[in-house]
């Protein structure tokens, strides 16, 4: 890790640190939050704890109230968004660094003082991330899908998700999260910072424990949707850089969910307009295609799930069904974003839909 970066210079003491936890509906997860904040190894006058609420109807405000030092920031906003509780919280502090935190993680006791440690002795990073892992990955497909795809490795890199220490320095001068955005805001604000200037760094270590409760399939077909929403929201806002930061994921997306629709259109309507053998060849080639495109994560790319992700085969080609499959719900978000451009009719999160949830119940 070190050896990445340059300036190491050493650390005179502590600092202090905001933690903004933010959440809609939260009075399932948000106390064993606010705890383990509490419960941690950093010294607790150095900790200010910031919770935005994002128009709740049910008792997470008061939850968090009854936690001394906690102060409660109540948006109510029509259309909530990550980004408008995350500048809210940081906003309201002063702290020279700032953690984020979503209501339904838990974050380990020896972070903070790993991280803003890390922070202190190498001016020039502007974010630091650890590993985010599932608590019951065993509970789902889907939670064991979020377990693997959370992490990166160690190491510096381009951009982090909704858990992250982040330099005030580097949110004043970015302006902080893009609060229009209902998904890809936190890459999208790691890509300001890095494009600022600073560095974000991977660190080898344990930084939170998340509970996705993802245990229906059309809720992961859902968060596909949104996934897929927001590389065309961010890469639309990129675009103009000359930048390629998601550009390579967009185009798969185009080029596998798109390709494939075509192939079987082309099977359907070819039939149709050549009522030969010609025309009976064609429709399979292009249905061949088609199913090529989708499929191929899971026809040639078992082996590298294996190396990389480091996956026996099993899970590999679980993963690979995954990569397949999940560009269909993706493209179909893509769509969603320009077609909301064009009639003004964004995608937007309400209020009474928004909660957290646990996973007490088996797949």
């Amino acid at each position: 890790m070190q050896q990445a970066l340059q300036n190491h210079k050493p650390v005179s003491g502590p600092s202090a640190v905001d933690c903004v936890i933010i959440g809609v509906n939260s009075e399932k997860t948000l106390e064993r939050c606010i705890r383990s904040i509490l419960e941690g190894s950093y010294p607790a006058d150095l900790i200010r704890i910031f919770y935005a609420d994002g128009g709740s109807t049910d008792r997470s405000t008061t939850i968090a109230r009854q936690f001394t030092g906690v102060t409660v920031l109540e948006l109510n906003p029509e259309y909530p968004t990550p980004g408008l509780g995350r500048n809210a919280g940081w906003k309201a502090g002063s702290a020279p660094f700032v953690q984020f935190l979503d209501s339904d993680t838990i974050m380990d006791p020896s972070w903070l003082a790993l991280s803003a440690k890390t922070m202190h002795e190498n001016p020039e990073l502007g974010a630091v991330r650890g590993y985010r892992r599932e608590m019951h990955p065993e509970r789902s497909f889907y939670n064991w899908l979020g377990d693997l795809e959370w992490n990166d490795r160690p190491g510096l890199c381009q951009s982090f998700g909704g858990d992250v220490l982040i330099r005030r320095k580097a949110l004043e001068e970015t302006g902080g999260y893009d609060e229009n955005l209902v998904g890809g805001e936190d890459p999208e604000l790691g890509w300001r910072i890095s494009r600022a200037g600073w560095k974000i760094l991977m660190l080898d270590a344990l930084m939170t424990r998340h509970d996705l409760a993802m245990l229906k399939a059309s809720q992961y077909l859902r968060r596909a949707y949104r996934s897929g929403y927001g590389f065309a929201a961010v890469q639309t806002r990129i675009a103009p850089t000359g930048d390629s930061f998601w550009k390579a994921e967009q185009r798969r997306i185009t080029t596998k969910g798109g390709g494939f629709i075509a192939g079987v259109a082309g099977a359907l309507l070819i039939p149709l307009l050549q009522h030969n053998l010609r025309g009976t060849i064609l429709s399979l080639l292009s249905l061949a295609g088609g199913l090529f495109l989708l499929f191929k994560p899971r026809i040639t790319k078992v082996g590298q799930f294996m190396r990389e992700q480091q996956l026996n085969r099993t899970d590999a080609k679980k993963y690979a069904w995954h990569c397949s499959l999940v560009v269909l719900p993706q493209l179909f978000g893509i769509i969603r974003y320009h077609a909301g451009q064009l009639t003004g009719n964004p995608l937007r999160n309400r209020r009474n839909t928004l909660k957290t949830g646990l996973s007490t119940t088996k797949a």
